[in-house]
């Protein structure tokens, strides 16, 4: 058989493997077809197989081998590189150290496929995968691509555990997501031992969004009609709304609570220097203006904060979630130096009432809080408080309030004339419907837990 003819059938067979690969992952994961339906399969002279988000690029003499070597190889590879879109691992917005980030997102990818328990990807590297893993689950949390990469950024691996995991989790080349200055050295030592292989171009930036769009209708799909999905899929939904829900700042969140009020401190927006300097100049020591003592500015002045104390969310984390808060309150930018914030402890009625009125109150408050109720959920008791306070005179320029609870409870009929927010604890399955005028926010326990 000559040259000619063997690449040939090397093209054929390896394309009608892939084919299979699609097909069987389709007939598992139908709420996945329209990723797995995206990317075309472009054959290439040589190399392994890699995507953009359009394409994908393989080489059939290593599908070929990667068949040989485990038949559910190519379904396993493929998936893995359809994972990569879904979350949008190849669209990078600022540089970061490619190693670890292709490492952070090979193995979060792997353990996703593990978690589906599809006979279609089973492999024999997959329980030496699960024991590598471990004791990364066990220190990131929630187990995602960026925390693990930050993970590795902050403690480092040996240099041969390093390569000893790349090898063990990757199933796809990762080359064409850096930015040129990042592969040119490696692309150099590529050119002089195999000139032919062709580089991974860039994702193209536009079908960012068309990626989003398909992993929030995966998403979608997933949590209504393809229920089917079962238990078996419960790690990939988690981790697809964690990753499609509106990411916030819980810093710039706050500021929702902020209003206009002056504060004494120089305005250089509201200066003019060149008046300024040309009385210094030309009386001496007398400027024509003086700059502004005073400027108008965004800081909280009052709010309450209601904790939702049923017993379903633990004390650990109502406490992180207040000490979160006060750590932002107490920035200095951010909180004028009198106060009125009221810490409310509510189930089905309020148990309890703290008072904030200075920075200097927030740990006290902190440090004597005592969780009490443990009941139902109703949320109405705290508005109903809030109304009498303000009709009372008792709670002046109030900007909002903050709800902090996990569950579902009653809510007022009417829009109060204050902002709303409820800041939801993150719950398998609940939708956390809420009224139209309400802000909503969802946090991890991790995210709460998070540098306090």
């Amino acid at each position: 058989m000559d040259e000619e003819t063997r690449k040939l059938k090397a093209d054929l067979l390896s394309g009608e493997i892939l084919q299979m690969a699609y097909a069987s992952l389709l007939l598992h994961l139908r709420f996945m077809e329209n990723a797995l339906s995206r990317l075309a399969f472009t054959p290439m002279p040589k190399g392994t197989v890699w995507t953009d988000g359009q394409r994908y690029s393989y080489s059939p003499m290593h599908v070929l081998l990667r068949y040989k070597a485990e038949q559910t190889n190519p379904a396993r590879d493929y998936l893995h590189s359809v994972l990569h879109c879904v979350f949008r691992h190849m669209y990078l917005h600022e540089r970061v150290e490619k190693e670890a980030w292709s490492l952070a997102c090979d193995m979060v990818v792997e353990d996703l496929i593990a978690d589906l328990s599809l006979r279609a990807t089973a492999v024999a590297r997959e329980e030496e995968q699960q024991r590598a893993l471990a004791p990364f689950r066990d220190k990131v949390r929630p187990f995602t691509a960026e925390k693990l990469y930050r993970f590795l950024l902050d403690d480092p691996l040996p240099e041969d555990e390093r390569l000893r995991l790349g090898e063990l989790f990757r199933a796809d080349d990762h080359r064409g997501w850096f930015s040129d200055e990042d592969n040119k050295e490696r692309q150099n030592e590529r050119d002089e031992e195999s000139p032919d292989i062709p580089e991974p171009n860039a994702p193209p930036m536009e079908t960012e969004q068309e990626w989003k769009d398909v992993s929030d209708a995966i998403e979608e799909d997933m949590n209504t009609i393809s229920r089917e999905a079962g238990d078996a899929a419960a790690h990939l939904r988690k981790a697809l709304r964690r990753l499609n829900r509106e990411k916030r700042d819980y810093a710039a969140f706050l500021k929702k609570f902020a209003v206009r009020g002056e504060v004494m401190q120089l305005d250089p927006a509201e200066f003019d220097y060149i008046y300024y300097t040309y009385g210094l100049s030309l009386y001496g020591n007398l400027p024509l203006i003086e700059p502004l003592e005073y400027r108008e500015d965004l800081r909280i002045r009052s709010f309450v904060i209601a904790v939702d104390t049923s017993g379903s969310i633990s004390e650990e984390l109502v406490h992180a979630f207040l000490q979160k808060t006060f750590n932002i309150l107490k920035a200095s930018e951010s909180f004028f130096s009198r106060v009125d914030i009221r810490i409310l402890q509510c189930d089905m009625q309020i148990q309890d009432e703290l008072r904030v009125t200075s920075q200097m109150d927030l740990d006290a408050a902190l440090e004597k809080l005592t969780l009490k109720g443990f009941g139902g959920t109703d949320f109405r008791p705290v508005f109903e408080y809030i109304d009498r306070q303000i009709r009372s005179g008792e709670l002046q320029q109030l900007k909002g309030l903050l709800y902090f609870t996990d569950g579902c409870g009653a809510y007022p009929q009417r829009k109060p004339d204050y902002d709303t927010a409820f800041v939801f604890l993150e719950n398998e399955g609940n939708q956390y419907e809420v009224p139209p005028w309400a802000i909503r926010l969802t946090l991890e326990p991790e995210e709460i837990l998070e540098d306090v």
